[in-house]
């Protein structure tokens, strides 16, 4: 009986130091730190980026010039807000305020109405405009599916609504694919402009993969890119600035 107990003792004990090895990568997310691997050049470096508490911790990226028009960047599943940190210092000379919202464990599920706050801290007369990435763009295309009058414009990054969600709104959106994407379904991706505005497109970035779209390195079960990062993130951020350029 006794060696019965001892080896229950020993099965509890392994299954206790799996489950917590498992969830300390959840549970125990690394510190959110402004300008490590974010800088791309010289214009970027000068952009003033810092943390603030608008209903949670946010990454806030001010625009260099005269705001004209404010992101807000659900980050992917298990992805921390500063791996997308590059994007918004590359918008900042076209007048783009860029917020990156932290998410509970880093998951948008769990936090999908973060916008609602910062909506009201931008204040009326900028437009808004929603993005994500991964998991980040699925409940980025949630709350514009509820909140369409709030918002004036969804950039998905590989990335597409739910299936019992269709963004009903005034406004096109603006799809990314990574073309040797293996994280993402393509075909999901392509399928999803369905449920998006009327006049939304669809924009493959060539030879690109999934982790292209952050900073925050390679993915498992990701592809394997034919292009250089650098290459990657020039189309990513040329896509995204030719529609945030025409938001009114």
């Amino acid at each position: 009986m006794r060696r019965w107990k001892v080896a229950l003792i020993a099965v509890l004990a392994l299954a206790l130091g799996f489950g917590l090895g498992t969830l300390r990568p959840i549970v125990d997310r690394p510190p959110l730190v402004v300008g490590q691997d974010a800088v791309t050049d010289a214009a970027s470096a000068s952009v003033v980026v810092r943390t603030e508490n608008v209903g949670g911790t946010v990454l806030h990226i001010l625009p260099t010039g005269e705001r004209r028009v404010a992101l807000i960047l659900y980050p992917g599943g298990l992805v921390r807000p500063q791996a997308y940190e590059w994007l918004g210092r590359a918008l900042a000379a076209r007048g783009v305020e860029t917020w990156i919202p932290e998410m509970p464990a880093d998951l948008a599920v769990l936090g999908k109405g973060r916008a609602d706050a910062l909506v009201e801290r931008i204040g009326p007369g900028t437009p808004v405009v929603l993005a994500g990435h991964s998991l980040g763009g699925a409940m980025a295309a949630d709350y514009a599916s509820r909140h369409a009058d709030r918002v004036h414009g969804l950039i998905l990054m590989a990335s597409y609504p739910a299936q019992d969600v269709t963004v009903r709104a005034p406004w096109p959106a603006l799809s990314l694919l990574a073309e040797r994407d293996e994280v993402a379904d393509a075909a999901a991706v392509r399928a999803g402009v369905g449920r998006l505005p009327a006049g939304s497109r669809l924009v493959v970035i060539p030879g690109a993969v999934h982790a292209f779209f952050g900073r925050y390195g390679p993915q498992a079960g990701d592809g394997v890119p034919t292009v250089s990062r650098a290459d990657a993130e020039a189309a990513i951020l040329g896509a995204a600035s030719g529609y945030l350029d025409a938001v009114r």
